[in-house]
């Protein structure tokens, strides 16, 4: 007898393609989910990889930028050592959130929801100064995220005390005169940011509450001059800024308030001393020069002083101005700004939010005309 060979198994595996001859793979419905290193991302502002290889946000609104797709963000941070807590504040989609407090005991990464699913941005913001130490980025993490450079754009660079800062100026959270110092510092609502917003340019902020020209609001020093160069401000540090890492078409120097103060009321302090506030400031100006040889010097003068203060002050600068410009005949002559004078709202005599708003409405039209 002879045996036929057996297809069945051949025939199921035909009859399977005939049926799934026209089927198609089902689409991936979400994206990957992707941690990304912090040495792939493009901070903006003053920053360190330190020796562990991570990030640090160091100046007054530091940024770093993403987009991504989904409704979770997380972004893994810490601080250093000595640090109770810091804050950040965040732009989602172009439009401004909150701030959001970063303690020494959570490890856990920072999540923040997008109110729907869909492509995103987001930006990340230092909500305080460089001194109050750094913010630390190990990673972020979500669907299909990208590091985002900031666009191209004319930048800024504003140079100032805790004015400049946003220092004091939101008690949204944390009442006035309860908390530490920086708990109401809102880096991101200041003057300086306002004005780059409404005129679609970039920013970076080198400030310091508390710091002067030749002296401080209760000390001789160190001075705006002494530490500028130094990435975190700090007289002790060992790093020094580079400054070919951002290439300003305006500088904007808004120091005196804290030269005029009366001091703290202990710290034996003299009267101010005219003469040596020019020439520091004369001197302090050619160092900018030094940095940005191209870049506009605009001169602003401080709502905070009143009366006498505030025309000493103007003439100070007039001074500056005058002896600036004789010395870089070739060179965009120094612009000066004086502000109207402000009855502050926030804590401790410094601008709010609200002032900081009124602030920039001055500016506006003033480094409009400024620009290329």
């Amino acid at each position: 007898m002879i045996v036929m060979p057996s297809f069945k198994f051949p025939l199921v595996l035909i009859a399977l393609y005939l049926l799934c001859a026209g089927c198609v793979a089902p689409k991936r419905t979400t994206a990957p989910y992707t941690l990304l290193s912090c040495l792939a991302m493009h901070p903006f502002g003053r920053s360190i990889i330190n020796e562990q290889h991570n990030l640090e946000l160091i100046s007054s609104a530091c940024q770093v930028g993403f987009s991504f797709e989904g409704t979770t963000f997380n972004l893994h941070v810490s601080l250093p050592s000595w640090l109770h807590h810091n804050y950040l504040q965040y732009e989602l989609d172009g439009v401004y959130q909150k701030r959001i407090r970063i303690d020494s005991d959570t490890f856990a990464p920072l999540v923040i929801k997008a109110p729907s699913a869909g492509k995103h941005t987001i930006w990340i913001y230092k909500a305080t100064e460089a001194h109050t130490g750094a913010i630390i980025i190990h990673a972020a993490g979500a669907q299909n995220i990208k590091a985002l450079q900031r666009p191209s754009a004319p930048l800024i660079e504003f140079i100032g005390n805790s004015i400049t800062c946003g220092a004091a100026a939101d008690a949204s959270e944390v009442p006035c005169g309860t908390g530490v110092y920086h708990d109401q510092h809102n880096a991101y609502m200041a003057y300086g940011p306002r004005v780059a917003l409404a005129l679609k340019v970039n920013y970076i902020m080198s400030s310091v509450s508390g710091i002067g020209i030749y002296r401080n609001w209760n000390s001789d020093g160190p001075t705006m001059p002494q530490v500028y160069e130094n990435t975190g401000f700090q007289l002790q540090d060992q790093q020094r800024w580079n400054f070919s890492t951002y290439t300003p078409q305006i500088v904007s120097i808004a120091l005196g308030t804290n030269d005029f103060s009366d001091g703290d009321g202990v710290t034996p302090r003299k009267p101010f001393d005219s003469t040596t506030f020019v020439q520091q400031y004369i001197q302090f100006v050619q160092l900018v020069k030094t940095k940005y040889p191209a870049a506009q010097i605009a001169l602003l003068s401080s709502a905070m002083l009143h009366d006498r203060k505030r025309s000493l002050l103007q003439n100070c600068l007039s001074a500056v101005k005058e002896k600036v410009d004789s010395l870089n005949p070739a060179a965009k002559p120094v612009a000066l700004y004086f502000f109207e004078p402000m009855q502050a709202k926030g804590c401790t005599g410094h601008p709010s939010i609200e002032d900081h708003a009124i602030l920039a409405s001055e500016l506006i039209p003033f480094f409009k005309k400024l620009l290329p």
